[in-house]
């Protein structure tokens, strides 16, 4: 079993990324990706396409999974969390869950 790999959605706080990065979270921005501004389903396929699980407060991304859309799995975040709820919460899932075990599928934060 594969360790997640995460990439987030351009509106998680960068302090999020930095929480995940100093507990050796493999992670990556949409603004490193080269994402920001890039329609759902196109920030969605390059995840999957780099075997990353794509972390959001968008409930669209909730919308492309349930019309079947493949990805390599979903985190979603219940907007305005505290920043320390979401970097535990999301170092809990890396912790607990594997990559396969993620893949098209969909976690509530």
């Amino acid at each position: 079993m594969s360790e997640i790999r995460f990439q987030t959605d351009e509106h998680i706080p960068n302090a999020v990324i930095a929480g995940l990065k100093r507990r050796r979270v493999d992670v990556l921005s949409s603004l490193e990706a080269g994402l920001l501004g890039a329609a759902d389903e196109a920030q969605l396929a390059f995840a999957a396409e780099q075997g990353r699980v794509f972390i959001t407060e968008d409930d669209d991304f909730l919308t492309l999974h349930a019309q079947g859309v493949k990805h390599a799995g979903i985190v979603f975040v219940q907007p305005r969390q505290p920043i320390g709820y979401m970097v535990r919460g999301l170092h809990f899932i890396f912790q607990v869950l594997s990559a396969e075990e993620m893949e098209n599928h969909v976690e509530f934060l």
